[in-house]
């Protein structure tokens, strides 16, 4: 009878541990704003400054900033992911004409805008991690707040069915900035019916 006691406080200290690292390990809402406000620092920098910016040096000089909608953690969502059987390559037209090989891997399902989505998940056919993806997508903000050729977003599984999509990290794609860029054209299954009122805006010089 002791041990079984002894037991049981046992398995209720573990209970009580789990929850407690469960509330202190969960990200806080103005860690959360931070983190994406440096992920955007960080990519200003990036187009501003370095070598491989998609902007020219005529462009650099007169460049101060990116333009972003408000950080809103309700375009944080987690989708279910729901495989493809037969992979297949699949040609992804650029907007230069050309095309680009990915893996059609998998659909990651969402919640949002008060309706089902679904997205295609591409895979370079160079990626090593086989949990990395990418994402081109269009929505009802294309072509009026945001580039009209779409926007981009870099994605990793995150658990055995599911993936995260943080749509207030969207980026423009390099094409945005200078039209000598061809980039990857959002395939038709990722062409959204809602507007996703986050992440980058279209550049304007």
């Amino acid at each position: 009878m002791k041990q079984s006691y002894i037991l049981l406080i046992a398995v209720g200290l573990v209970v009580i541990a789990a929850v407690a690292y469960m509330f202190t390990a969960a990200e806080s809402p103005e860690a959360y704003v931070e983190k994406i406000e440096k992920e955007r620092e960080r990519q200003f920098k990036f187009i501003r400054f370095n070598i491989e910016s998609p902007l020219t040096e005529e462009q650099k000089r007169t460049f101060t900033k990116l333009t972003f909608y408000e950080i809103d953690p309700a375009y944080k969502v987690k989708a279910r992911i729901i495989p493809i059987e037969n992979k297949k390559v699949r040609e992804i037209p650029l907007t230069d004409g050309s095309t680009q090989r990915y893996i059609e891997h998998s659909f990651a399902e969402f919640e949002l805008g008060g309706k089902t989505n679904k997205l295609l998940l591409l895979q370079a056919m160079d990626e090593a991690d086989k949990r990395n993806f990418f994402l081109a997508f269009a929505d009802a903000t294309s072509a009026g707040e945001t580039y009209g050729g779409g926007r981009y977003l870099n994605v990793r599984q995150d658990g055995k069915t599911s993936i995260t999509l943080d749509f207030n990290l969207a980026y423009n794609p390099y094409c945005a900035y200078n039209p000598d860029y061809a980039c990857p054209i959002p395939p038709k299954e990722n062409l959204l019916e809602i507007a996703v009122e986050a992440g980058e805006k279209n550049y304007k010089e």
